[in-house]
């Protein structure tokens, strides 16, 4: 077709032309594999920016942030003038008068590079091309990329096309501020407004003449010109760029002087309010997420999600604030237990090698030995050599010299605890505390942890006790029992002991032998209702971990988690339907569009009259004589006719510790205990679940009390909605010697005074007969209702008592002075 053009020049240059279209169709369809990819007119009508997500709590408080590239986008009219006016003077001066591609640039930096003075002339929409759709990165290379000139000449044209593209579907000002998003500041921050929290700790739209010429002259080299790391280098660009707005009349002449001769003002900041992406819960989400965004087709680090937990922000501050102050004693406390005696013993007291075991267990061990086989000594001095490292301490992050023993031999020692709160109602997460220091301790215990449970276990007896239609009325003896079991084909016997190795021979109900936590009572329990039952009853409730169905299975021998136990606990208050705790409760974009909302899955499997009865043998544990929850009595809980239910539990050899506690809104499950399992305390003075667990609850409900703006309030248990056929009314006499039981696996629970613990207040004998004699008023109606004896106060009570009047006369006295 092209014979029919007679004029030579106007024919080759149609065939030019023709050529050139050719090409660049080729180059747009990768004809043949050869070009690799180029982006489609989708693509550029959709840009996608790597964006993180952000993780929010149920109140919108950012707690975290998910990210490959750290970068939050933002809005052209969020970003100060003095960094569009930088960057246009510095980068590309004729950014408004051309269409993506310079021409006039080109031409001179065609002529500079032939006199030897290499010059770059590409745009800020080439540039934005290049960051956008990676246009150099091995995706988008062809064939044609194998040899050597076309590796860099059809990347350039890619870029030259796609500009062109860019800048017939956006605005000037938009192509600015996609490329402000998708540029690189250097310390993991990607875009403007990251890399002015970070540098600056300012807002985009805040940043000064000055800064916005810093930031800006970076892009020539984040880490030659970093401010941080080549202060002096920084200066020197950032003036360059001043010296660029000053000669296209962005900036005066004096301003320039003034600006040259001001010092680089750094300010380390944050994206968000103190997350630096790095917690137990920021962990557990994208655990949660994983299986979701894998069948949504979603990547939780670069498609710029906002995800909002469950998680009440007050809540977790003060459940944080209560295992802080706690852990930070009880550390102490087993610092001073132990001395300089290491703490590594199994259950007959016998001395265990526990560096030596996980030194053996390390990844590094297995492949010293194979390179130094005949010489063991060398192994060895590579785990004694001292180098320096960080290490957590309670007073803070200290930097010392260890070595891989040492640090083997201190963490060895560190106590750690797991803490989550639920509401069971509608089954939202309300805090999650998964250990004391996720910097440190990166193991979940909330949910990825499994100890034996010990007496908080007990009640799933009790509650097959009254499945099968007992009452907690009911009566067991404390007697000595002896229970036969089959193992490996012969006979076995289990004897349980409680906690003094004393037996009362007294008469107990259900109710008041829980609440004690009696071991002989339960294992009896256990026998009458039938370990499978304790087992499927667990199951039905919410405990997922495999159940060995033992004679002791009772006394929490199985390994189970935090997560576990509170969803199972749930279940009793939430009227007997077992509801599946939910860790998010929505996930929008970035414009808050809502893509995903979530709702608890529920079950009924327990009727309300047994739900109702289980929180009644809950509440035992501070209203029955010796509840093992009465340690509850120091803190200032009891108001309003508060009522609180509870479990402690300590396994053997206080290895673990736990404490359950229902309000009539919350349930809070509570784990302490050493990661090395052979290092525990010595006695129940000082490692039960009364004396470990149980005082991080309190403290942490005592904190939502004292404030009312987190809506929690106390009161008592609600009325059963139904009519309780069970008998209920069998006050447990009260002897004139009135000690707490020790809760154990092997031994049972007592209330000790321990050194340094908060003295019990005066008021609390009155707020404790108060408590009982409003819970009394509580019970539904039932045939032949008993009168409840006097009951005696005991002599503790007794001593507080003229305590108390003591003080009142001190009192008085100043009065009347």
């Amino acid at each position: 077709m092209f014979k029919e053009i007679r004029n030579k020049y106007i024919r080759y240059s149609s065939i030019l032309l023709y050529c050139i279209i050719v090409f660049f169709c080729a180059l747009q369809l990768n004809f043949l594999w050869l070009f690799g990819y180029s982006p489609s007119k989708k693509d550029i009508q959709t840009p996608t920016l790597r964006v993180g997500s952000e993780l929010y709590t149920s109140d919108g408080k950012l707690i975290g942030r998910y990210y490959k590239e750290n970068r939050t986008p933002v809005n052209f009219n969020e970003i100060a003038p003095s960094v569009i006016k930088a960057l246009v003077a510095t980068e590309d001066v004729r950014f408004y008068q051309h269409m993506g591609i310079d021409f006039r640039s080109l031409l001179s930096s065609g002529i500079s590079t032939a006199t030897g003075d290499r010059r770059g002339a590409s745009t800020i929409t080439q540039q934005l091309a290049k960051n956008l759709y990676r246009t150099r990165y091995n995706k988008s290379q062809g064939l044609l990329s194998r040899i050597p000139l076309l590796r860099t000449l059809v990347p350039k044209l890619k870029e030259w096309l796609t500009a062109v593209k860019l800048e017939s579907n956006y605005s000037k000002n938009d192509i600015l501020t996609m490329y402000l998003n998708t540029v690189s500041f250097g310390n993991n921050a990607y875009g403007i407004k990251t890399a002015s929290r970070v540098y600056f700790d300012k807002e985009t739209n805040e940043l000064s003449v000055p800064e916005a010429a810093l930031l800006v002259g970076m892009l020539k080299g984040t880490s030659l010109y970093n401010p941080i790391k080549n202060p002096e280098k920084a200066m020197e660009r950032r003036n360059v760029a001043l010296a660029q707005m000053s000669k296209y009349n962005y900036i005066t002449a004096a301003q320039l002087d003034s600006f040259k001769n001001a010092p680089i003002k750094l300010k380390e900041g944050r994206v968000d309010e103190g997350s630096d992406g790095d917690s137990y819960l920021r962990a557990a989400v994208d655990k949660y997420l994983e299986k979701w965004c894998k069948d949504n087709g979603y990547d939780l680090y670069e498609d710029g999600l906002k995800i909002y937990t469950t998680i009440d922000s007050k809540l977790q501050n003060y459940a944080e604030e209560a295992v802080a102050e706690q852990m930070k004693s009880l550390q102490r406390r087993f610092y001073n237990v132990w001395g300089n005696e290491d703490p590594w013993q199994d259950s007959e007291k016998k001395k265990v090698d526990y560096p030596d075991r996980a030194k053996r267990n390390l990844p590094i061990y297995s492949l010293l030995k194979k390179k130094f086989a005949n010489n063991p000594d060398s192994v060895d001095a590579y785990f004694e050599r001292k180098k320096k490292m960080k290490i957590f301490t309670w007073k803070g992050d200290r930097d010392t010299i260890f070595s891989t023993m040492d640090s083997i031999r201190y963490y060895g020692k560190i106590l750690n605890t797991g803490m989550m709160t639920l509401d069971p109602f509608n089954g939202k997460i309300k805090v999650w505390v998964g250990g004391i220091d996720h910097k440190f301790f990166k193991y979940d215990h909330v949910k990825q942890a499994k100890r034996q449970a010990g007496s908080t276990f007990k009640p799933f007896a009790y509650l097959a006790a009254l499945e099968q239609g007992m009452s907690p009325c009911d009566k067991f003896t404390d007697k000595p029992v002896r229970i036969s079991y089959q193992e490996n084909g012969k006979t076995e016997y289990w004897e349980p002991k409680n906690a003094d190795w004393n037996i009362t021979y007294r008469e107990m109900s259900l109710r008041w032998a829980m609440a004690k936590s009696v071991n002989t009572i339960t294992a009896q329990v256990t026998e009458a209702v039938g370990a499978d039952n304790v087992v499927k009853w667990a199951h039905e409730c919410g405990i997922e971990s495999k159940l060995a169905s033992v004679p002791s299975v009772s006394l929490g021998p199985n390994d189970v988690s935090v997560y576990e136990m509170v969803r199972a606990y749930g279940t009793f208050l939430n009227d007997g339907v077992r509801t599946d705790p939910i860790l998010v409760e929505k996930i929008t974009d970035l414009d808050d569009n809502i893509i995903e909302e979530f709702t608890a899955k529920t079950k009924r499997v327990l009727s309300e009259e047994i739900s109702w009865l289980m929180l009644y043998m809950f509440r035992g544990g501070m209203e029955e004589p010796g509840g093992t929850s009465q340690a509850l009595w120091e803190w200032d809980l009891w108001k309003k006719n508060n009522q609180i239910g509870g479990k402690t539990g300590t396994s053997s050899d206080y290895v673990d510790a736990w404490y359950m506690g229902i309000t009539k809104d919350l349930v809070t499950g509570v784990w302490v205990g050493c990661d090395e399992r052979t290092a525990h305390f010595q006695n129940g003075e000082t490692g039960e679940g009364s004396r470990t667990a149980l005082p991080i609850f309190a403290k942490f409900m005592e904190k939502v009390y004292k404030d009312p703006s987190t809506g929690y309030t106390m009161g008592p248990f609600p009325k059963s909605k139904v009519k309780i056929t069970r008998e209920i009314n069998c006050p447990s006499p009260r002897f004139e010697v009135d000690t707490a039981e020790s809760d154990s696996l092997a031994v049972d629970s007592t209330l000790f005074e321990v050194p340094g613990s908060e003295e019990i207040q005066p008021q609390q004998t009155e707020q404790k007969q108060e408590v009982i004699q409003k819970a009394e008023e509580q019970k539904p109606t039932e045939p032949a209702k008993q009168p409840e004896a006097l009951v005696p106060l005991t002599k503790k009570e007794e001593r507080q008592l003229r305590r108390k009047q003591k003080q009142e006369e001190k009192e008085r006295e100043k009065g009347n002075n």
